[in-house]
């Protein structure tokens, strides 16, 4: 299965947050699943850090690029398709990052591993 992590996801799984479900710590730790993070939670890192909504995580969007780094992950990088995507979404949630993931996980056939549960509303497989 193909999975796309939620940025929240991502930064649970560095340091096994309490926080992650039991299918989600399943479902990470099951190697024949492909993991994918988006540039776009790297984005989101950059923005949140530089609003200091970030403290669990330090060093930024580099450490947070890093730290992919040494995970089996693979970094997925926005396109014009995903965009594309976004513009027919139904406007359930107001977070342009969600709404990004959400548009990534349709066009690029994943399944989003989330706890959010406005990500569950839109037309997408989602797992926690």
């Amino acid at each position: 299965m193909k999975l796309l992590l939620d940025t929240h996801t991502a930064l649970w799984c560095f340091n096994e947050h309490e926080k992650l479900s039991g299918v989600a710590s399943a479902m990470l730790k099951d190697y024949t699943n492909s993991l994918f993070v988006s540039m776009v939670s790297v984005w989101e890192i950059a923005i949140k850090t530089s609003l200091g909504k970030v403290p669990e995580f330090e060093g930024g969007s580099r450490a947070f690029l890093q730290s992919l780094q040494k995970m089996p992950v693979n970094i997925l990088p926005l396109s014009a398709h995903h965009i594309g995507e976004v513009e027919i979404l139904p406007f359930i949630h107001r977070d342009p990052f969600d709404r990004l993931l959400v548009a990534t996980a349709k066009t690029e056939g994943m399944t989003i591993l989330t706890a959010d549960d406005d990500l569950r509303k839109y037309d997408v497989l989602t797992a926690w």
